[in-house]
């Protein structure tokens, strides 16, 4: 058998592995498969049990959720509630046939729903991904074919920046063109008039179906039987006893040749890397709030799974942070009390534009912690938000991590870096030697992390499998950083072509692709720019057929190309800038033009933009032929 690529810290994964309820003790931290580590094998335990059943049956009034709907409705839910929820989905799920290793598929918004229905399917055994919201209906059919789903989780509609969207609308659509979902799940948020097919049925029918069964759940009191409970669980609403390596989520990558790779991340993997980061690198107080969307990797694994896992209580917010006014987000905090705030430098560099006009109604007195993640941030915002965010002194952290490795492995300042375990960072060079301070390279880990996602095939292995494969012994992160004087890491771009946009990952290649797809388009390139704020965002770079160019209305060009790619790969990867250009020349390589085009001081704004190749010559510093 081969050795593992890299070794691991077995008294910190120990350590965190007892902030999880386990049902058979694991019989190794990690043990070598296949040249990868199979962390916690032998151990058996269940997500909803660690997550829900245990602080319910300790203090069932204990709040577990706090909700705030877009318009303004609220809802609390303790651990008790929280228990007869999941419960009673769990036993809903199982009697329409959902099984063990089912794959269920969640295109939810942020509603308790969503979260019950996560820890609905760990209970049973299923496996969740949850889909974007906002995904148009093609691109809802290509990630439900990728995922293989028998069961669709969705809305009547879901609020979102003031509109409603038609979720029902959309998934239907989509199911026109896949097969395999039995069973479409709708939940009831807007009571918008919706279509209804041959398996669709209303979320408030299924958990009604068999509720009286579910009633003890609210005391947290166990079973009488409980070895007759754990016999007839598996057709009722008890846990199932499973594996550490069962799968308990499925999150899509980027688009590679076309398709959504799809990784698969582990229970115990994911469970015990959710507590420790809560324990001991995020959640300063009892109440985080994951300002982002549901199908973010970091809000499953920091917002929901990781404060559940320690009894704290999660703050969801449904909608956008501008409705009904900017204060929203400041207004969330104070109301429900949040201690830390976890969410990406876009949202946080926008809060600092609208911070100026809310200097008398901004101060949140809770706050004590901010995390960032998903993209890399600039010391000026950690600055504001450590002094200027709640108008006192919080700490700032700002977190790095990878969907391949489960969420968040390694904070700036963590709440206890002597607990949590480390990935133990290094930068080495193109040959592999570490480079000093101050210079840049590539960002290796040299110790293991719990959370990496489970073994892949097919495509998902020709995505992934480089990480592990290229340098033994070491995991590949393909990031370029350097680092600060103060110690802490320097994000400077990825050696490949996938970037992270809004907490979600977006292959250039694939946005390139798609615009070349285009009947009006010959060239394109597609390239990642700063705006004034240091954020990051794609723009494109198009050269048109003579045709084109010549007798179309270059604005509703524009606004096709963008439609073309939002319907493909979904919102989050059009381009917000579009620049046509007259032509590509031979005078620069594929990197130099590139390099040339975001060089260009073409401003931030979005609307259409013209140029000529002899400006991007001179923007590369070659003379104009």
């Amino acid at each position: 058998m081969p050795d593992p690529i890299w070794t691991a810290d077995e008294a910190a994964w120990r350590r965190a592995a007892e902030l999880v309820e386990w049902s058979t003790p694991f019989r190794a931290v990690w043990e070598p498969r296949d040249g990868r580590a199979a962390w916690f094998p032998g151990g058996r335990l269940n997500a909803s049990v660690t997550c829900v059943d245990r602080h319910a049956a300790v203090d069932p009034d204990r709040i577990a959720i706090t909700w705030e709907g877009e318009p303004g409705d609220r809802r609390v839910i303790t651990y008790g509630e929280l228990l007869d929820e999941v419960s009673t989905l769990a036993r809903g799920l199982r009697s329409i046939g959902v099984k063990q290793g089912d794959v269920v598929a969640l295109h939810l918004g942020l509603v308790p729903e969503a979260a019950v229905a996560m820890l609905a399917c760990a209970r049973i055994g299923a496996v969740h991904a949850v889909l974007p919201a906002p995904l148009p209906a093609e691109a809802l059919a290509d990630r439900l074919e990728s995922l293989g789903a028998s069961v669709l989780f969705t809305q009547d509609g879901a609020w979102r920046h003031g509109t409603v969207l038609p979720l029902k609308v959309r998934a239907d659509e989509a199911l026109t063109a896949v097969a395999g979902i039995e069973h479409t799940i709708v939940v009831r948020r807007t009571g918008m008039d919706v279509a209804w097919y041959e398996g669709d049925r209303w979320y408030h029918d299924l958990v009604a179906a068999d509720r009286t069964r579910g009633r003890g759940a609210r005391t947290g009191a166990p079973s009488p039987e409980p070895e007759l409970g754990r016999a007839v669980g598996r057709a009722g609403g008890e846990p199932v006893d499973l594996p550490s390596d069962h799968p308990i989520y499925l999150i899509s990558q980027a688009h590679r040749r076309g398709r959504p790779v799809v990784v698969t991340h582990g229970l115990a993997n994911s469970l015990v890397t959710a507590a420790a980061l809560h324990e001991w690198g995020v959640g300063e107080g009892e109440r985080l709030w994951s300002a982002g969307d549901v199908s973010w990797l970091a809000v499953q694994t920091h917002g929901i799974y990781g404060p559940l896992a320690r009894g704290g209580t999660t703050v969801l917010y449904e909608g956008t942070l501008d409705v009904p006014t900017h204060a929203r987000a400041w207004e969330i905090m104070s109301r429900h009390r949040v201690t830390t705030m976890m969410t990406t430098p876009s949202v946080l560099r926008t809060m600092r534009g609208w911070a100026p006009a809310l200097a008398d109604t901004s101060r949140v007195e809770s706050l004590r912690r901010v995390v960032l993640y998903a993209e890399p941030s600039e010391p000026e915002l950690r600055r504001w938000a450590a002094s200027d965010l709640g108008h006192h002194p919080v700490t700032v952290a700002d977190g790095w991590g990878q969907v391949e490795l489960g969420g968040i492995c390694h904070l700036s300042q963590p709440l206890d870096p002597q607990l949590l375990p480390s990935v133990a960072p290094q930068i080495i060079d193109d040959a592999g030697s570490p480079v000093p301070d101050g210079e840049a390279g590539e960002l290796v880990l040299t110790q293991g992390w719990a959370g990496e996602m489970l073994p892949g095939a097919g495509d998902v292995a020709a995505a992934t499998d480089h990480h592990w494969t290229t340098r033994p012994g070491l995991y590949t992160t393909g990031d370029r950083v350097r680092r600060t004087p103060e110690g802490g890491l320097e994000f400077l771009g990825r050696t490949d072509e996938v970037v992270s946009l809004s907490g979600q990952l977006v292959s250039i290649s694939e946005v390139r692709q798609t615009l070349l797809d285009h009947p009006f388009v010959e060239r394109a390139d597609v390239i990642e720019r700063r705006d004034s704020q240091g954020g990051r965002f794609l723009a494109a770079a198009v050269v048109l057929d003579a045709a084109t160019a010549a007798e179309q209305d270059l604005a509703a060009v524009a606004r096709d190309l963008n439609e073309t790619v939002r319907d493909n790969l979904g919102g989050v990867a059009r381009p917000r800038m579009l620049v046509f250009v007259d032509r590509f020349g031979d005078e620069l390589r594929g990197d130099e033009r590139r390099r040339a085009l975001a060089g260009l001081p073409l401003g931030d704004t979005p609307e259409l933009k013209r140029i000529t190749w002899a400006q991007v010559l001179a923007a590369a510093d070659l003379p104009t032929p």
